[in-house]
Formats: C-alpha cells, sequence, structure tokens
C-alpha cells in the first residue's frame, strides 16, 4: 500500500512537470531552484518524448505493480516483488542521471525533479524491504512444511531415487 502511495504522489508530480513541458501550465512553480531553465534544456527530452512524460509512465507502472501486489493472489508473490524491486531500480538510476545531468551539465536543479529522485528512491527501498519480508515469509513456509513432512515421517522407507521412480510407475493397488 505504502509503495502505491508514493507512486501516486510521483505519478501527479510527473504529470505536473508533463503539464508545463506540453504547454498546458504557463510557468512552473519552483520556490527553489531554476526549474524552468532545467525543463526547457535538450536534456527534457528523451527519444521524442519529454521525460517528464516518461516519469508518468513510470509511475503509472509501478503503481499498477503495487496495486495488483494488493490483492490476495498476488500478495506474497515473489515474482512481484521481484518485478517491484527490477522496476524501482531502473527509476533510482535514471533518476541519478537525470540528477547528474542538472548538477554537472545543464548548472540548475529542479527542484520537482529532486522531488520525483526522492520518490524514486523510496519506492526502491519499499521494493526492497518488500522483497526481503516476501522472502522471509517463504523460508518460513518451506520451513514448517518440512517440519509437517517430518513428523508424518513421509520418505523413510525410500532408500534411494530409483525407489521414488518405481513408486511412481508402480500400479497404485500394489502400493
Amino acid at each position: 500500500m505504502l509503495a502505491a502511495l508514493v507512486a501516486l504522489a510521483g505519478l501527479f508530480v510527473a504529470l505536473y512537470l508533463m503539464m508545463y513541458k506540453l504547454g498546458y501550465i504557463g510557468t512552473l512553480v519552483c520556490s527553489v531552484g531554476s526549474c524552468e531553465v532545467v525543463q526547457t534544456s535538450k536534456w527534457a527530452t528523451l527519444l521524442g518524448f519529454p521525460v517528464a512524460t516518461w516519469g508518468v509512465a513510470y509511475y503509472l507502472a509501478v503503481l499498477a505493480v503495487s496495486l495488483i501486489g494488493l490483492g490476495s493472489t498476488f500478495a506474497d508473490s515473489i515474482g512481484l516483488s521481484r518485478l517491484l524491486a527490477g522496476m524501482t531500480a531502473t527509476g533510482v538510476l535514471f533518476s541519478l542521471w537525470l540528477t547528474y545531468l542538472e548538477l554537472f551539465v545543464i548548472d540548475a536543479i529542479c527542484q520537482w525533479c529532486v522531488v520525483s529522485a526522492v520518490l524514486a528512491t523510496l519506492l526502491f527501498v519499499i521494493a526492497v524491504l518488500d522483497l526481503r519480508d516476501v522472502r522471509a515469509l517463504l523460508d518460513d513456509r518451506m520451513e514448517h512444511a518440512m517440519a509437517q513432512l517430518r513428523v508424518t515421517g513421509y520418505g523413510q522407507d525410500i532408500r534411494n531415487t530409483s525407489d521414488v521412480t518405481l513408486r511412481a510407475v508402480r500400479d497404485p493397488e500394489d502400493r
């Protein structure tokens, strides 16, 4: 739920910047830094699209994956947790690259870009913590299942893998 909320906040920031870049907003509200310098630089476009549009797509994707993870079907899915961790790692790396450009190439800082970078980093931390929790939960479930099998004595009379094969192909009436 926390990842979904942070992604929603990031979506609003990215939408605000995208609306400016597309001309729907006249001036950016920027109390600290030089937002318009950053947003009008040649680095504010990537592959023909405003960088803010990429941000909107990123935050929408993270929001969607986070919301899917809230459902009971995927709540403990290691695959979904890995996907979210990978997506957010990509977001952090992209934010680092953009911050580098702001600091050392454009020589201007956009407060909204900094907010987005902080949100992307926060999403990555949340995703890594979630992945750690899901792994621990799966390990606990595996330990519990193995303990249950030991208690029942399941498999104690099997000597080797050929015994397993023979039992698998043997007629159920012979068992």
